[in-house]
């Protein structure tokens, strides 16, 4: 279980790093969010029953990784949290040295700027969304926080995050406009 874990870290922690580096807009906390990401990757793989896609599973344990570390934040800044198995720390630690470059210097764009003014739910939709291509059952899946819901619930609750995001998009729409990075006569 050992090799798969560090092998699904490997293959998937760079994306994972990034979603949350796009979602939370500190560096600090993704880091954190990614420590506790590999650690749930490590001790619940076992458990995983593929009744979704790896990397759907993977999106909802960093989801509430996010979740779990903006709690902890909010009483107690900046922890480490040492992760419990050395070769997946090595793991990590490779992911987090190359990603965390790469997250630097993607924080220039106008457009991102006005996203991350957006509530952390939204900017969540919007990046496993635009930026991961996740499928609306997948979104479902992440955002009801089970692997496996029912068929109705998935399907009620892929129909919310689609108007969820129309109206997300419309919103930036007009910020961006308003910001002057639209032009009069384009619609983004």
């Amino acid at each position: 279980m050992a090799n798969a874990a560090s092998l699904a870290i490997a293959e998937f922690g760079p994306e994972i790093l990034r979603y949350l580096g796009g979602i939370l807009r500190d560096l600090d906390l993704a880091d954190d969010a990614f420590s506790l990401f590999c650690e749930r990757v490590w001790s619940g793989l076992a458990r995983f029953e593929w009744r979704c896609s790896f990397r759907t599973w993977a999106y909802l344990i960093a989801r509430r990784a996010s979740v779990d570390v903006l709690r902890v934040d909010g009483r107690r800044r900046r922890r480490q949290r040492p992760l419990s198995s050395a070769r997946i720390s090595a793991v990590a630690e490779r992911v987090r040295t190359t990603t965390l470059r790469l997250l630097k210097t993607d924080a220039k764009v106008a457009l991102t700027r006005l996203r991350d003014e957006l509530p952390q739910e939204d900017r969540t939709l919007l990046v496993l969304r635009v930026d991961r291509a996740l499928p609306w059952e997948d979104l479902a899946r992440v955002f009801l926080d089970k692997e496996s819901p029912a068929e109705d619930e998935l399907r009620r609750e892929s129909a919310r995050l689609r108007k969820r995001y129309q109206l997300v998009k419309e919103r930036l729409r007009v910020r961006a406009r308003e910001a002057g990075l639209l032009g009069k006569d384009r619609e983004g």
